[in-house]
């Protein structure tokens, strides 16, 4: 078995490299990294899908319940946990149905597309104990860029299944992630002027440094403190994103039956459904890598991977909070508000940040 190489100072050892080190297959060159690659591809990937698997079913049933003083499912198992059981029983052998009119090809392929984008956004979120797909120095313009494609599966979605609400609902979600997608976009570049690179492992390296002692006790330096502004308006931004309360124009059920998804059954539905609890993750993992410190917390470094998924699931807890606690804005009122309210914020909020940091890092300061 071959080592691997020294790493070099600001290098990260990969999931993938530690696989091929463990088990040998760096011998086997590039098919030997192709096949650790896909190892360690499908170990992120199945981390999320199960936590996905806990979150529809049988997560989001009990938050909600819990918030409107109601019994949720509790029959199936220790707290209803059996339900996740159940539920994929019971959807994935339910009869597929496919509109008369749907336009097959965008019909089959917008599920893929609006899960898939979701999985591969996680191939460059640091984790935690030696969990890392990948490192590229774009880390963070990757991850919007990829998540961005879940777009193109809500019109397709909504096109092709042949459905007027179904139209009109992946309208909504078009201009919706158009007008909130920017505000992110942007909100997240001054993160990027902190820390000063795109690459997610630099980002949380930066907010390892304590931000101020105070008797003893360290305050890290994690964006969320040092620029709660920003924090915040991220933090609505991706709401809008994910499609959660306020902002859930493009499902809307008292408008438009259950808009883009209308028409779907079956796996399809499943896929679709999955799609939208990996984004609302993919959603938290992006504020906990740049704004929460990524797998940072106290203990030894080990216990990376639980404080990172800790973190996302309180991003979780907070999307179901709102869900349960804050009605939903008209969809003229959602456009105004990110198009007048949002995008002038995060502008703002990003030439605030040159001019801090410029400030700070100017000569004799």
């Amino acid at each position: 078995m071959t080592g691997v190489a020294p790493l070099q100072s600001g290098e990260t050892y990969l999931l993938p490299e530690r696989i091929a080190d463990l088990t040998g297959l760096g011998e086997f060159g590039v098919l030997g990294e192709l096949v650790a690659a896909f190892v360690g591809a499908f170990i992120v990937g199945s981390l999320m899908l199960a936590m996905t698997g806990v979150a529809g079913p049988w997560a989001k049933r009990k938050i909600t319940a819990a918030f409107t003083d109601r019994i949720a499912v509790n029959h199936l198992g220790p707290a209803g946990i059996f339900i996740i059981v159940a539920d994929s029983v019971r959807l994935l052998s339910k009869e597929n149905i496919i509109p008369e009119d749907a336009d097959r090809p965008a019909y089959d392929l917008a599920p893929i597309v609006i899960a898939a984008s979701a999985l591969l956004g996680f191939a460059v979120i640091p984790m935690g104990s030696g969990i890392h797909l990948a490192d590229p120095e774009v880390g963070l313009a990757y991850v919007f860029a990829i998540a961005g494609i879940a777009s193109i599966g809500l019109i397709m979605a909504g096109y092709a299944s042949g459905n007027k609400y179904s139209m009109l609902g992946g309208l909504r979600a078009v201009a919706q992630n158009i007008a909130y997608e920017i505000p992110l976009v942007v909100t997240g570049m001054s993160v990027v002027i902190f820390a000063g690179s795109l690459q997610m492992s630099t980002i949380v390296e930066a907010q390892a440094e304590p931000l101020v002692t105070v008797a003893g006790l360290s305050i890290p330096a994690w964006y969320a403190i040092v620029n709660p502004f920003a924090f915040v308006l991220f933090l609505v931004a991706n709401f809008a994103e994910v499609g959660r309360n306020p902002f859930d124009m493009p499902e809307a059920p008292a408008e438009l039956v259950a808009g883009y998804q209308t028409e779907y059954s079956s796996v399809y539905f499943v896929l679709v459904y999955l799609g939208e609890f990996l984004h609302i993750f993919l959603g938290g993992a992006i504020i906990t890598t740049i704004f929460l410190g990524g797998p940072a917390g106290p203990g030894p470094a080990e216990l990376g991977i639980v404080w990172f998924l800790v973190k996302i699931w309180g991003v979780f807890l907070l999307t179901q909070w709102l869900r349960s606690a804050i009605p939903r804005v008209r969809i003229d009122q959602l456009i105004e508000i990110g198009w007048k309210g949002m995008l002038v914020l995060a502008f703002a909020n990003l030439v605030l940040t040159a001019v801090i940091v410029a400030l700070i890092d100017a000569p004799g300061l």
